[in-house]
């Protein structure tokens, strides 16, 4: 059986690789990117039982689970026909919504701010001014919005930063202590004197510190309607036709009832404050001193080419293949947008229907640079419902098998495949969705524009605003890709609000019904099917494909977010957007490359990152490792 290693966080676990050619003025001229373990769990399901697909197929993470649940459980019901219930389809709204809202939190916090602030600069903060700065901080960046819910008079707790020199001098010790003691855990291989680090004032590094340490507690408790309509988290339970949770309003013992349904309102609104109140201030803080400092390099592909699914069916659909998915979609972010950093007047839009997924020249993978194999007679590119996943590992260019010095970017280098859309290489995520609301919206491609990409707008106007600069200029950067992320998290509160308050109407209709069974036995269904299930996920345009022969799965294969994002390259189209991204960065002192482990951090990559540095000469300047125990 192969080692299943898919999207493992990075600064935990992971095994992403990247190399970059730096010439001597910083500039880097050659990116590669390489994912280092094998993916094999699509043949792991060959011959199961396709009512059984999530269960196994969301074990791909442990972070993003109910992401690969959802599309698998998608993915089975186009292929069988099968339509689930209205409130079904809320649930899983407000589970993925809940979801991208704590996956962003932790990410920016947990994973990714320490790229930006450093606990030695904390340490110098005046507590006075951290208090102050908080204050004004919150005045000046909360961007209120419309929003469809106007009703804020609900018993919950609304958390709020703390503004008191007393509390920023409090944790100031304890970082002090920390700093003291050298004992800075996982993050002693971190370059604190990086002069990117000067960037921001001392009290920003404190208040940023501060609010790292209370989002460790606060982010569990916003994924606990996972907990009551999953049954657990991580990998909650879904169930092909709908939901496994029965829900009743008048019954007390009921497996969902009105004081779990409270718990459920409570995390939503957990979820809004914090994005609200902590997190858009900070990240606009941060990015506002940035762009200011000239730093508005980072976007590589994303100025070229971007693509997204669409996100957030309003009731409950059949099909997607058929087309069903797209046709009542909250946030119609279905498309391409090419060559939006030339303005949107020039930027063109391809839209994805059910059409398009159909079509091998529009959606295929290849293996050219991958360590993976097809049969000599195929097409050079295969559509995922005919994709194989047949290992060929060769090695590296250089050194043994256990000990890389570089590898082969004329050869194969990555577990991971390279997805095309069109013959094309595409960047994915937030950003990717936000430019391509953007876009059509200044297009007039929207018509009955919703509340939910009518908010994407806005906020996109409100961070122009504060920054100084069109959205074509600071979207497309490393910036811009990290705070498309921060606003895709406070309109997901919002929409979680939005599908909370729809499921409440919808039960006190005295509908109460959560799946539809009418397909559940295999003799209802074809001899043979093949069905796709989509979703935006958190880190981007997630696509499940299977083939379903005589009641079992014959093919399954997944384009991730991250195989979209961090591919090898292709002699065709060219390189993906991690090596694009990193190939337009700056880097100031090649031994530490605080800029290219940033840039890749802003992706929210599903890997841990080492990077493996050279000169224009090609002359090793120094193998960097992030991980300070790895020798």
């Amino acid at each position: 059986m192969p080692r299943v290693v898919v999207d493992p966080i990075t600064r935990i676990e992971g095994h992403l690789r990247v190399e970059v050619t730096v010439d001597d003025g910083g500039t880097v001229t050659d990116a590669l990117s390489s994912g280092t373990a094998w993916r094999g769990l699509e043949l792991i399901m060959k011959d199961r039982d396709p009512r059984d697909a999530w269960a196994y197929i969301q074990r791909i993470c442990g972070v993003c689970t109910t992401a690969h649940a959802l599309a698998s459980v998608r993915a089975v019901e186009d292929a069988l026909g099968i339509s689930i219930p209205k409130n079904a389809n809320y649930i899983r709204n407000i589970m993925a919504a809940t979801l991208t809202v704590q996956d962003h939190i932790i990410h920016f916090y947990h994973l990714h701010a320490l790229d930006w602030v450093s606990p030695l600069k904390a340490a110098e903060a005046d507590p006075v001014a951290t208090a102050n700065l908080q204050t004004s901080l919150l005045n000046a960046y909360r961007l209120p919005l419309k929003v469809p819910t106007e009703i804020e008079t609900q018993a919950y707790h609304h958390d709020f930063p703390a503004a008191t020199p007393q509390y920023f001098q409090g944790i100031q010790e304890r970082v002090k202590a920390i700093v003291a003691s050298g004992q800075l855990g996982i993050f002693a291989a971190q370059w604190w004197d990086h002069p990117d680090y000067n960037i921001l004032p001392n009290e920003v590094h404190l208040l940023a510190v501060a609010h790292y340490l209370e989002m460790l507690d606060k982010q569990r408790e916003i994924i606990t309607p996972h907990v009551i309509f999953g049954g657990k988290n991580p990998h909650p339970h879904y169930v092909v036709g709908g939901m496994p949770c029965a829900i009743s309003l008048t019954d007390g013992n009921a497996p969902i009832n009105t004081a779990r349904l409270a718990i459920v309102d409570r995390a939503i609104n957990m979820g809004r404050s914090l994005v609200n109140n902590y997190y858009i201030p900070d990240l606009i803080a941060i990015g506002n001193l940035y762009v200011k400092a000239g730093k508005v390099d980072g976007g590589g592909l994303a100025k070229t080419r971007v693509l997204s699914f669409g996100s957030y069916p309003l009731d409950g659909y059949q099909g997607t293949s058929n087309g069903g998915y797209f046709n009542n979609l909250l946030i119609r972010s279905n498309a391409v947008v090419e060559d939006f950093a030339k303005g949107v007047g020039n930027a063109i839009v391809y839209d994805i229907n059910g059409e398009t997924l159909k079509r091998e020249d529009r959606f295929a993978e290849g293996v050219q640079h991958a360590w993976y194999e097809y049969p000599t007679n195929s097409p050079e590119d295969l559509h995922p419902w005919k994709g194989i996943t047949k290992d060929k590992f060769t090695g590296p260019k250089t050194g043994t098998p256990t000990m890389w010095e570089t590898l082969n970017e004329h050869g194969k280098y990555s577990w991971l495949k390279t997805p095309k859309w069109n013959g094309k290489l595409c960047e994915v995520g937030p950003l990717a969705k936000y430019i391509v609301i953007y876009t059509k919206a200044q297009r007039g491609l929207l018509p009955n524009i919703t509340w939910a990409e009518q908010m994407m707008v806005d906020q996109i106007n409100a961070v122009t605003g504060v920054l100084g600069v069109a959205p074509e200029v600071w979207m497309p950067t490393m910036v811009g890709r990290t705070a498309c992320r921060a606003l895709d998290c406070q309109l997901n509160g919002e929409i979680n609000r939005y599908f909370y308050d729809l499921l409440i109407a919808n039960l006190k209709t005295g509908d109460t019904q959560v799946t539809n069974d009418e397909k559940w036995y295999p003799e209802s269904w074809p001899k043979e099917c093949m069905g796709v299930g989509l979703y935006d996920a958190p880190r981007g345009a997630l696509s499940h494909w299977t083939v379903i022969k005589d009641g079992k799965i014959d093919n399954y294969q997944c384009i991730v977010p991250t195989t979209w994002n961090a591919c090898p390259r292709d002699n065709k189209a060219g390189y993906g957007a991690y090596e694009r991204a990193m190939m337009d960065t700056h880097v100031q002192i090649p031994d530490k490359p605080l800029e290219i482990a940033k840039v890749i951090r802003s992706f929210d990559p599903c890997m841990a990152c080492a990077t493996h540095m050279f000169n224009a000469k090609g002359e090793e300047i120094q193998l960097v490792s992030t991980d300070p125990y790895r020798r």
